[in-house]
């Protein structure tokens, strides 16, 4: 069987949010689901999707400042700033975070490790709502 589904995340700030719950309400199906996999995808190009760690809310605040030194604003290098300084800082995070995330279930539920969770990277100070399209795969 095959579920798609495409729901809205409300706008955030910039950072990086957990999500995972967001996605789990979205998809009862995942409880019928014995053995599959589900493919998480962000429709934008200036926000991005990874797993990590999610227990510790610094994990957060430390990704935030890695990625904002990486790709700063307002660097004289940057050519492309039609929607604002930080616009290309955006994109680039996003090209090396990714737009996607894929993750096995097993027996309805997603096969995360204890520690990890779905997290969107938003990577605008006012990204508006982002897209997501989530599909499962399974029996």
């Amino acid at each position: 069987m095959i579920y798609q589904k495409h729901f809205q995340l409300p706008a955030l700030r910039r950072g990086f949010h957990l999500i995972t719950e967001q996605v789990l309400r979205e998809l009862p199906e995942l409880a019928r689901v014995r053995a599959g996999l589900l493919h998480v995808f962000i429709q934008h190009t200036s926000a991005s999707l990874c797993l990590n760690e999610n227990a510790d809310p610094t994990v957060r605040h430390d990704f935030e400042q890695f990625f904002h030194r990486l790709a700063p604003e307002n660097a004289p290098y940057f050519r492309h700033n039609s929607e604002g300084s930080d616009d290309m800082p955006a994109h680039l995070k996003a090209a090396l975070l990714g737009s996607s995330v894929s993750i096995p279930v097993a027996n309805g539920r997603l096969a995360l490790g204890t520690w990890q969770g779905i997290y969107l990277g938003e990577h605008r100070e006012h990204g508006g709502r982002r897209s997501i399209m989530l599909t499962l795969m399974g029996d």
